[in-house]
């Protein structure tokens, strides 16, 4: 592993690759029930990671971070367990507080060399959402081992970015919120100018759109991955809410308004399909926010958290199938995972081949 800072990614050909483009593998932070993300609540947390890499293992490698050898064993022995095939499964001791790989794990880019594809790491720093969560140096210190682990370049951009705050379409775009990124208690010296320009610089990328909030419930700040997806260069998923006296629907109104004025790197207006909610999904008196763009795109399939909504479910399933014609659309159930206040791609991170 080097660290690259002589020249920005986007400099050196580097760009971030959209999550349906073919990956190596799968990574996951595994959650500690000594964590804070599922109080009183973890014991029915593993047996969905353990329904999610049965699933992937079918197509993709799956790595995962775990804190300890003790815990590895563990964990080895639920997959058994739950009859997860093992060969594709890989365990590092790279100990994280919390599970969250999306926001605390590798982006890794890609560029073309002489007819080959070479591949880097971007380390952005994490502080656990605006530092909600403290301790998190240890999670902020994941992406430097997966680099060392890999033997590739790091890049350090030396601000605070989390993955779930950013969506790619693999050909120049890259869609965030102001909510999030413009936060205070993430980057408070720079400007919006400045936020865009690193995004640019570091994920390989030329043209930046912006949404405005995000849904009710969600302790980020707004991540885009709550709200609107890629499914291919040119077309967005976005949910809305259809009830007018819920919380989300005129958050979710206003970033329907906006997607439909909104163009890509090319000048093209997006394409816009609309996703339902699965309603509201409380525990404990909290609303939770469960979304169905939260899916998480694999070779091969896309697996999509449901919320036991069984109508919108099913429309929520409908609509994934028809635009991903060449995967298959899974449903797993997310109401377990969703008391830590995310679902599959906010534990998932992707690795381009």
């Amino acid at each position: 592993m080097q660290t690259s800072e002589l020249k920005t990614p986007r400099e050196q050909g580097y760009r971030m690759p959209a999550e349906w483009e073919p990956h190596t593998a799968t990574w996951f932070t595994w959650p500690r029930p000594e964590g804070i993300s599922f109080p009183n609540k973890y014991d029915t947390v593993p047996p969905v990671y353990a329904e999610l890499i049965k699933h992937l293992v079918q197509t993709e490698d799956v790595h995962i971070n775990v804190w300890n050898a003790e815990k590895e064993e563990w964990v080895r022995g639920l997959l058994r367990k739950e009859n997860t095939p093992m060969a594709r499964v890989h365990f590092h001791h790279f100990p994280a507080y919390e599970p969250w790989c999306r926001d605390h794990g590798p982006i890794f880019l890609v560029r073309e060399m002489n007819g080959h594809q070479e591949r880097a790491i971007v380390d952005w720093g994490y502080n656990a959402w605006g530092g909600k969560y403290p301790p998190y140096d240890l999670d902020d210190a994941v992406p430097q081992h997966v680099a060392k682990f890999r033997s590739l370049p790091l890049f350090s951009p030396g601000i605070v970015m989390e993955g779930g705050s950013i969506e790619v379409n693999g050909r120049g775009t890259v869609l965030t919120t102001e909510a999030c990124l413009l936060n205070k208690n993430r980057n408070p010296h720079l400007t919006k100018a400045q936020i865009e320009k690193y995004l640019c610089d570091y994920l390989g990328a030329s043209h930046v759109l912006w949404l405005g909030d995000g849904i009710i419930g969600d302790d980020t700040d707004g991540h885009i991955d709550d709200l609107t997806r890629f499914v291919n260069p040119t077309t967005v998923v976005t949910v809305v809410e259809e009830d007018p006296k819920d919380e989300n629907y005129g958050i979710l109104q206003e970033n329907l308004e906006r997607l439909r004025t909104l163009k890509d790197q090319d000048g093209q207006a997006l394409r816009v399909v609309e996703l339902p909610m699965p309603g509201k999904v409380e525990f404990e008196g909290q609303r939770l926010p469960a979304s169905y763009a939260n899916f998480y795109i694999a070779n091969g399939m896309v697996l999509l958290p449901t919320y036991r909504h069984k109508k919108n479910d099913a429309r929520a399933i409908e609509i994934l199938q028809r635009e991903f014609p060449g995967r298959k659309v899974v449903g797993v159930d997310s109401i377990e995972l969703i008391w830590g206040l995310g679902s599959f791609h906010c534990i998932s991170q992707q690795e381009p081949q």
